[in-house]
């Protein structure tokens, strides 16, 4: 099948700061297989603070600082404050499973929020994904400590088979988390079992006024697509990268891929930009990512 490039999609109002491969997990699914070996990559400080700028002058109003464990970054709070003074706000998707005071006083500030995934209210099952036998505990005490000290927090439940929702649904209820999402392990990284990705588990709007920075300067349409390179930030600028052939193309094979989905008897419900689907803290979110 030939693909055609569509025409260049709007400016981003959402993109994914992926900083890092470094994290104190090892979790099974990981989607692009972050760990305690894993490395913050080739992106300077000053290459990031670049970024952030040119993301401000594309229009963009939301960035994720996401990974990997983005608070293990040596830059990743200076990266957060200057986005806040661009006035962009701030979604930090952590796994909470140690959060500094620094970090604590910047997420009590205006335009800053808290993402983290749950895997399950029993803890031996949580602790079996994330591949650390104390991961439970500390993510549920620093989830009750998010709560207590006001800070705006989403949580999303994540299983491979979908068991067990409705009682760890139950327990964040109970903790007092008001915003919980639900979502499935995605066919990618440690989640692929060594198969090739493609678009099939993507959610379609990838690209589509969003766009995500891997740590070597690597510009996808999303932290899942990463196999679809469109540009590098430090090779050109990010708004060339954004209405570049890269870019166009990438979304075409995304676009492509959900129409061939749907001709095979599955339904496809793209999450809408105009809702803010993938933004930061702003449901209702289809399509967020997940560590």
């Amino acid at each position: 099948m030939t693909i055609t490039p569509d025409a260049p999609s709007r400016a981003p109002g959402f993109i994914w700061l992926d900083l890092t491969r470094k994290c104190q997990l090892e979790c099974a699914h990981c989607y692009n297989e972050s760990g305690p070996d894993g490395d913050h990559g080739t992106m300077t400080r000053t290459d990031w603070l670049r970024t952030v700028d040119q993301a401000a002058d594309t229009g963009t109003r939301h960035i994720q600082l996401i990974g990997g464990e983005p608070t293990l970054h040596p830059d990743a709070l200076e990266i957060a404050e200057h986005a806040l003074e661009l006035g962009l706000s701030v979604e930090v998707y952590s796994n909470l499973v140690h959060v500094t005071d620094a970090w604590w006083t910047l997420l009590q500030q205006p335009g800053m929020c808290l993402a983290t995934s749950y895997y399950s209210h029993d803890q031996a099952q949580h602790n079996a994904l994330t591949g650390r036998t104390a991961s439970h505990r500390h993510t549920r005490a620093n989830i009750v400590r998010a709560l207590e000290a006001g800070v705006s927090l989403r949580v999303s439940i994540i299983t491979p088979d979908g068991t067990g929702v409705g009682e760890t649904r139950a327990e964040l209820e109970a903790l007092g988390v008001t915003r919980i999402g639900v979502d499935h392990v995605r066919p990618y990284g440690r989640g692929a079992h060594s198969q090739e990705p493609d678009c099939s588990g993507l959610c379609g709007a990838c690209g589509d006024n969003r766009a995500s920075v891997a740590p070597n300067g690597e510009v996808s349409p999303c932290v899942f697509s990463t196999w679809m390179n469109a540009g590098n930030v430090l090779q050109e600028p990010l708004a060339d990268i954004l209405a570049g052939p890269g870019m166009a193309q990438a979304r075409a094979e995304i676009t492509a891929g959900k129409k061939d989905d749907e001709d095979d008897g599955h339904i496809f419900v793209p999450c809408s930009p105009d809702d803010n689907g993938c933004s930061p803290g702003v449901p209702p979110s289809k399509c967020p990512p997940r560590n």
